[in-house]
């Protein structure tokens, strides 16, 4: 090599004796062993980042497995009280004060169900990289409005109080107006969840250049100093023995992060320390100044007058859903009719020709997409209204829903009163509208 190259060499003593016995010379010979050393060295070096990674993995599993332990937790709570509620329902169907608490209580539980399995699958989906932002310019003032309005019955039943402080000039951003709810919401729930009861929140917004920034705090359980780098990443849960305060996934910090920036901004959390509260900023990019100044949405006018006497099909292989679905529309006024398979929901269809059909997709005989299919061939069905209700809430599986002939994907559970404003919009009574059938 060159004159300035590293070399290894290993050396090789051998004494030299005379006839008497006695050492005379050492024999010296080095040997070059750089190849080896340095083989060596990269041996030395891929195992140690083999237990790198080794350690890494082994603390992802972990966090996961507590996750899973988490995820059972916290959907099993629900359903305590659900089936208490079921069974007092049937030991005292005569008293109508037992029925209205009882049905409160699984309202509030169906709901807190809904909310852990819906970050799920916004989780999963924005990871994927799957989430399309629907972007307009929006007052920030009033998605904060929206946001308390979302978490104000957890702030309520948590006996907190919410003071919100405003800049002089309005704060336009450009977003997507669920997720940017969305995002406000969950920061708002998750301090009312870790802030004993009684406790107080504050909601500021204010201006930093050219960003918008709102800030929520709380005099609540605050965060270890080591956990405010962490509490943002996938499974993490700052102390389990903050349960009783408020629990969850640990994902809604997660999920919060990933759509601010979506929406090219960024999220930061700071705290005191343990019992002295916690602050998150988002700050979010302002609108250019050619935006539109009033910063509000267009709001669409709600229909004159509800839907009413449609011929409604509902097709679920599950026998409650179906039935509970069809009671539910029933008392809104609409001619229900059931089916346990496709099969018999294409029979029903060619049968009575309904307004709407609501299909879903897993059915035995012939699936949801295959119902669709059928009817769109045929000249009846060109102008009922096709709604999928299916528990895959997936991109693919609304397109697979939109391929097959249906106008609508809905995701189980579907709230009853969302499904009354679309068949509100869609048939009200009114100019280009149709009355009872």
């Amino acid at each position: 090599g060159g004159p300035f190259e590293e070399r290894f060499l290993d050396f090789v003593f051998q004494p030299i004796k005379g006839a008497d016995g006695v050492v005379t010379a050492i024999f010296v010979q080095g040997v070059d062993v750089t190849e080896r050393v340095l083989a060596d060295g990269a041996l030395r070096e891929s195992e140690a980042k083999y237990r790198e990674l080794f350690e890494e993995l082994t603390t992802t599993n972990r966090l996961k497995d507590e996750f899973l332990a988490t995820l059972a937790h916290e959907l099993r709570n629900p359903l305590a009280p659900i089936r208490n509620a079921l069974a007092l329902q049937r030991m005292a169907p005569d008293k109508p004060a037992v029925i209205a608490s009882t049905r409160e209580i699984m309202q509030r539980q169906v709901e807190q169900m809904v909310r852990l399995i819906d970050d799920l699958l916004d989780v999963s989906r924005v990871t994927r990289g799957v989430v399309e932002l629907r972007r307009e310019h929006l007052s920030l003032a009033a998605s904060v409005s929206n946001a308390l309005e979302t978490s104000r019955p957890l702030i309520e039943q948590s006996g907190h109080k919410v003071s919100v402080v405003l800049p002089a000039e309005e704060l336009l951003v450009e977003a997507d107006a669920t997720r940017l709810v969305q995002v406000l919401a969950n920061l708002l729930n998750n301090a009312a969840k870790f802030t004993p009861h009684g406790g107080e929140l504050r909601i500021e917004l204010s201006r930093l250049g050219s960003e918008a920034v709102v800030a929520v705090r709380d005099n609540g359980i605050g965060i270890p100093r080591d956990m405010l780098h962490r509490v943002f990443e996938m499974f993490t849960q700052v102390d389990r023995s903050h349960a009783t305060l408020g629990g969850g996934l640990g994902i809604g910090l997660t999920l919060v992060r990933k759509l601010v920036e979506l929406h090219g901004g960024s999220v930061e959390a700071m705290s005191e320390g343990s019992g002295l509260g916690s602050e998150f900023r988002v700050y979010l990019p302002l609108a250019s100044p050619a935006a539109p100044q009033d910063g509000t949405r267009a709001m669409q006018a709600p229909a004159e007058a509800h839907a009413a006497g449609l011929c409604i099909v509902v097709a679920d292989d599950n026998e409650d859903a179906a039935h509970s679905l069809a009671m539910i529309l029933e008392l809104s006024g609409h001619r229900m009719l059931v089916a346990l398979d496709g099969e018999r929901a294409l029979a029903i269809g060619r049968e009575f020709r309904p307004d709407v059909m609501l299909v879903d997709i897993a059915m035995p005989r012939l699936d949801g997409h295959e119902v669709a299919r059928a009817i769109r061939a045929e000249e009846w069905g060109k102008a009922v209204l096709l709604i999928a209700v299916s528990g895959w809430a997936q991109e693919k599986e609304q397109m697979k829903s939109r391929d097959a002939g249906f106008d609508l994907h809905l995701v189980k559970p579907v709230r009853p009163e969302d499904l009354q404003a679309l068949l509100d919009q869609r048939f009200g009574v009114g100019p280009g509208g149709r009355g009872p059938r």
